[in-house]
């Protein structure tokens, strides 16, 4: 399926958190909506947004870019394998995803959340990617960007070109899993901006809201593959997108949820384990969970 491109940034819409007064300055990279014809710009819902515990948050309307919610949302931090979605972009942009290329040895050198692919092993773009937004493998995001552009610093080149041209003005990314970097960072403003961006894509879309799939190796060998977000499982509504967990970043998600007519992408980073799954469904439910005429 072709892949649909972010909407040139002609516009900038009006900052509108919930309990908030409108600022007079606006966010960079929502944009304009995304529909050609005119469209009602999502209001903000009525209710007070639930308190959370994570350090940082942001929740988008799909459609519109409008910002219904933000805490600490231009905070520059760690985003861990969040961070994937950017590097699924990349893919798609380079085109042919039915590219089948060969597993080397240095696409292995990573530490765990790995798939264990093995050197000489033979795959296609398409397959590797459903492996990288649903299990999260790290060595498959190594494989991948190699594909793309040789090696992994030249793929996170790749990938800071993508990140401004989108408008993520306060990210920088040196590799395509998320590991820990030192200089390596973006915010839950920018994520959202990815997200949205990722949301376009109908090829994207089918990979992030799959709840489970069989990963087939080259070798013959099968593996069950559990997407990594849970709140696929516990809402009906949700359709995606991606977990990341580091050290030092926290407990991170970017969740996308549709519901009466509306869509929203809800960026939690810097979560417990005990609270990620908790903010993230709050959120969600404060968003959509209203009547579509208001």
């Amino acid at each position: 399926m072709r892949n649909l491109v972010l909407p040139a940034i002609l516009t900038l819409l009006p900052l509108v958190a919930a309990g908030q007064s409108p600022r007079v300055t606006a966010p960079t990279g929502f944009g304009k909506p995304l529909m050609a014809a005119p469209v009602r710009v999502a209001t903000v819902p009525r209710k007070a947004a639930p308190t959370i515990g994570a350090a940082r948050a942001i929740v988008v309307d799909y459609a519109s870019g409008r910002v219904l919610y933000e805490k600490n949302a231009s905070q520059r931090c760690a985003v861990a394998s969040t961070q994937k979605l950017l590097t699924a972009l990349c893919v798609m942009d380079n085109g042919n995803l039915s590219r089948r290329f060969t597993i080397v040895k240095s696409d292995t050198w990573v530490v765990p959340s790995k798939l264990g692919i093995l050197p000489g092993e033979v795959y296609s773009r398409r397959s590797l990617l459903g492996a990288l937004l649903v299990k999260s493998g790290n060595d498959v995001a190594r494989a991948l960007a190699r594909s793309v552009a040789g090696s992994e610093t030249s793929f996170a080149k790749v990938m800071n070109r993508k990140a401004r041209s989108l408008g993520m003005r306060h990210s920088n990314f040196l590799n395509p899993h998320g590991l820990t970097a030192a200089g390596q960072y973006s915010t839950a403003r920018d994520m959202a901006i990815c997200a949205r961006a990722a949301y376009q894509s109908a090829t994207l879309r089918g990979i992030i809201k799959t709840k489970a799939y069989t990963f087939n190796y080259s070798n013959g060998r099968k593996k069950r593959l559990e997407n990594t977000n849970r709140i696929l499982k516990k809402l009906s509504y949700c359709n995606g997108m991606k977990t990341g967990t580091t050290k030092a970043s926290g407990r991170c998600l970017i969740s996308s949820g549709t519901l009466n007519g509306r869509t929203a992408i809800v960026v939690v980073l810097g979560a417990t384990s005990s609270t990620i799954w908790k903010d993230s469904e709050k959120l969600l439910r404060w968003s959509l969970e209203r009547p579509a005429s208001r």
